[in-house]
């Protein structure tokens, strides 16, 4: 992905991989031939152990596309009504990614969002694109104004003493192969967002201020949606509803009960700051160059530090708190939780103590970490033409980073699947979109981030333990032993 390139272009689905952004291809030579002499080995011996693993497509990148299945086009690919209309509730990462992969693919669809605009919430902070940075040229974004590759990952203990490193800076001082690798692109949340919204051009497709209330099946097969807008009541329908509602989802409630994975308190708040660097005397530091990843622990609190933009630092500190403690401080707001970090925080190595006092409590939020019992496929195979993705799917804690990417995933596997498998020789209304889409797509997705979402919980008692205080140059979090 290059992050320099600013030219706004239309996409069309690559018509190598008819958007996939990989090609399938059989066995090799070599894999049939071994396959040849295990199973006459195992008609000699008659041996049940000896039975050859069956052969299985392989799938390789696109090289026409290079595994985004879009190609550059004149114009907007055109809506194709074969397709099933698709209700996108929330306009989140999740939902916006989800809108901008049917976009490319003449997949038509709707975009509910509860919200008045664009800027009434702030929508998160800012997030670190890891495994979906691939996916985001998958999306058609081939440049991310603002965006910040990290070279650098600290960790200090409170004194300010380096107790483990690693990132390009380190590796190119003993292993320049891996110049290459584990690349963290940081930005900020909402600037992905409007990137993704940008896409989109259509306004109409986008509904601002409609919070769903009910959901309810038609006659004719299709799926009613009510909502509220300002006083008034409006109607929708859809032939699939997905929603990327977030962790507190109306979807989820709708298709599966509160009461059957209800929120699960992980014992920790957050509290989040974006500190201007100009503000900062001490600016020059080397932990400040915009390129620096930088966290400091003492086994209970923890401080994590990573670009927000050119101009900015963001903070995010965390700590053990019972949760109705955890309620009532992010219930007092941003001057409460700002006194509180400074109390706890405010004699640890600089700049810490400095950042801070400088943050604006405008620039202060914070909230109780839950995430939701793994969700199980069995669950959801009796919602009919309905799904989850991102957050309403799969809830997680902020410390593994995994939140924004795993709905990215999620939104462009499954645009590319009703791609591929709504196609105009198939009647997906006759066979139904669960049988043919759903239940795979849930699947994978539920198999892919399982263990991102118990990874996830896991890092929250290691950070806030001794563990996290040995000496190791490694990201902290993945089970590590004191």
């Amino acid at each position: 992905m290059e992050l320099n390139d600013n030219k706004k272009i239309n996409w069309a689905l690559c018509c190598n991989c008819k958007g996939q952004g990989k090609i399938t291809r059989g066995p090799s030579k070599k894999r049939r031939r071994r396959y040849q002499r295990e199973l006459k080995a195992f008609k000699i011996n008659n041996d049940k152990e000896l039975y050859p693993q069956a052969l299985s497509s392989n799938k390789d990148i696109c090289l026409i596309c290079t595994g985004s299945g879009l190609m550059a086009s004149d114009s907007l690919t055109q809506i194709d009504s074969n397709y099933p209309h698709i209700a996108i509730i929330g306009g989140g990462i999740g939902g916006t990614a989800l809108a901008v992969a049917c976009l490319h693919r003449g997949i038509p669809f709707t975009l509910y969002e509860r919200d008045q605009d664009f800027d009434t919430r702030s929508q998160g902070y800012g997030l670190t694109l890891q495994q979906s940075s691939k996916a985001i040229a998958g999306l058609g974004i081939v440049s991310l104004d603002g965006a910040i590759t990290s070279m650098r990952h600290i960790v200090h203990n409170t004194e300010g003493k380096i107790i483990g490193e690693w990132g390009i800076k380190k590796w190119l001082q003993t292993l320049p192969e891996k110049n290459s690798k584990r690349k963290n692109i940081h930005i900020a949340r909402q600037t992905l967002r409007s990137a993704l919204l940008g896409q989109l051009q259509n306004t109409e497709s986008i509904k601002w201020g409609h919070t769903l209330k009910k959901i309810s099946l038609n006659k004719e097969g299709t799926l009613g949606l009510d909502f509220q807008k300002n006083e008034k009541k409006e109607m929708a329908t859809a032939d699939l509803i997905v929603g990327a509602d977030g962790i507190r989802s109306l979807v989820r409630s709708h298709l599966i009960g509160e009461n059957n994975t209800p929120l699960h308190y992980l014992g920790c708040i957050v509290i989040l700051g974006i500190c201007s660097l100009k503000s900062i005397n001490n600016s020059n530091s080397l932990l400040l160059d915009s390129a620096t990843v930088f966290q400091t622990v003492n086994g209970h609190e923890r401080v994590y530090m990573m670009p927000y933009d050119d101009d900015s630092i963001m903070w995010q500190i965390s700590f053990p708190l019972s949760e109705k403690k955890a309620k009532e401080l992010h219930k007092k707001g941003p001057r409460f939780m700002k006194k509180e970090v400074i109390t706890r925080l405010g004699q640890w190595h600089d700049p810490i103590p400095q950042i801070l006092a400088l943050t604006p409590e405008s620039k202060i939020t914070g909230y109780p970490v839950y995430d939701r019992k793994l969700l199980e496929p069995k669950l959801l195979e009796h919602s009919g033409n309905a799904t989850l993705i991102g957050d309403a799917a799969h809830p997680m804690s902020p410390f593994k980073g995994q939140g924004a990417n795993q709905a990215i995933l999620d939104a462009l596997n499954l645009a590319r699947m009703i791609s591929k498998e709504c196609q105009p020789d198939i009647d997906w209304r006759k066979i139904g979109l669960r049988k043919i889409v759903l239940n795979k797509f849930e699947k994978e997705m539920l198999d892919r981030t399982a263990s991102k979402v118990l990874d996830s919980a896991i890092a929250v008692e290691q950070l806030h333990s001794d563990a996290v205080l040995h000496k190791g140059d490694q990201p902290r979090g993945r089970g590590i032993q004191g």
